[in-house]
């Protein structure tokens, strides 16, 4: 009886949960490869010159004589002289400033190579996809109660099934048969799509929270950005002087002249977990000195906890070992929603 409860629920949970399981799978499993989707975007040549890479003060410059009422948010910084910088801006001229503009930048000569909507990639089309399923917080909501029925059904899998989980993973040749596919891709992956229901649950968590279902109203603002108040190049410079292990990524503009510029990155003592883009913050005042640092070692232990909770349910360290492990174990959740569902339909045949 026990035993048949347990199949019940593991069934009707495995159903819920079903279409979200394989849509996270899918989805989860190409973003880990976002920054490679991301790179498919850039130009596809900026000329095979050995020319010096030019000011980030140039492109800024640049950039506001184009967009002279825009808003720049944003600049990807670039290490090689064969790949464009990239900048986001909010400005009338698209979408009445509502949806971002990337902007990629000559690395040798600073001009305009081409601008397109951020919101209209590849890349930002899944992100989109695995975060709200294009549904706003309804779709917030829906990710972090199905994040627990995803784990219910594999609680309820692994009771379910302990009884063969060795005959499995010691490859015994009468588990091995068709019938059997979604009970051996259940263990082999089971520790991984465990990972991925907690830590995804854990990110989602604050949709369970009162302060989700507060309404508000926010209305998109575009200021034309200040003129820059001291040089980037010798500002980053002098972060480089007094952090050598520090590398710049991502700059983010004060949009007021009183602001401060954050500039993120990652120290080269940092832990392998963290990101290399965004794991360090560095903040300038309106001279350019460093006015203060959020080291990822300096933070409180929960903000840090989560950062760690983000990187692993998102595969953003080890390179592109840990990414292709990612990849294909990402699929594995499509693939048990699809034969638990085949599973399914078999035992309603008369």
């Amino acid at each position: 009886m026990q035993r048949g409860f347990v199949f019940t629920i593991h069934s009707v949970a495995g159903l819920i949960a079903g279409l979200f399981v394989l849509i996270m799978s899918l989805s989860g499993a190409a973003l880990v490869f976002h920054e490679e989707l991301n790179r498919l975007e850039y130009p596809p040549d900026v000329g095979r010159s050995h020319g010096k890479i030019i000011s980030p003060d140039s492109c800024f410059k640049n950039l506001q004589a184009a967009f002279p009422h825009g808003q720049i948010s944003s600049c990807r910084l670039t290490h090689s002289n064969q790949q464009s910088f990239v900048f986001t801006v909010y400005d009338s001229s698209y979408k009445k400033g509502r949806e971002a503009l990337k902007v990629y930048i000559h690395p040798q000569n600073g001009s305009l190579q081409k601008k397109k909507g951020a919101d209209i990639s590849f890349a930002s089309w899944l992100d989109r996809l695995h975060a709200t399923l294009f549904l706003g917080k309804t779709g917030e909501w829906l990710l972090g109660f199905f994040s627990i029925v995803f784990l219910v059904s594999i609680t309820t899998g692994i009771l379910q099934y302990r009884r063969n989980v060795w005959g499995v993973l010691s490859f015994r040749k009468k588990f091995f048969r068709r019938a059997n596919i979604h009970q051996v891709v259940g263990v082999w992956a089971l520790l991984f799509n465990v990972m991925i229901g907690i830590t995804g649950f854990w990110m989602q968590r604050y949709v369970f929270k009162k302060d989700f279902y507060q309404s508000y109203t926010y209305k998109s603002i575009v200021r034309a950005s200040p003129t820059l108040s001291f040089s980037l190049d010798s500002a980053l410079k002098r972060v480089n002087d007094v952090y050598p292990s520090f590398s710049a990524h991502v700059i983010y503009f004060a949009q007021t002249s009183k602001g401060k510029t954050a500039i993120y990155g990652s120290r080269t003592n940092n832990s392998f977990i963290h990101s290399k883009e965004f794991a360090d913050a560095i903040f300038l005042d309106s001279t350019g000195k460093v006015s203060q640092t959020a080291f990822v070692n300096e933070i409180d232990a929960s903000s840090r906890y989560d950062i760690i909770n983000a990187q692993v349910h998102y595969g953003q360290y080890g390179g592109l070992p840990v990414k292709i492990i990612y990849f294909l174990f990402g699929l594995t959740g499509g693939l048990l929603s699809i034969t638990g569902f085949l599973l399914w339909l078999k035992r309603k045949k008369p």
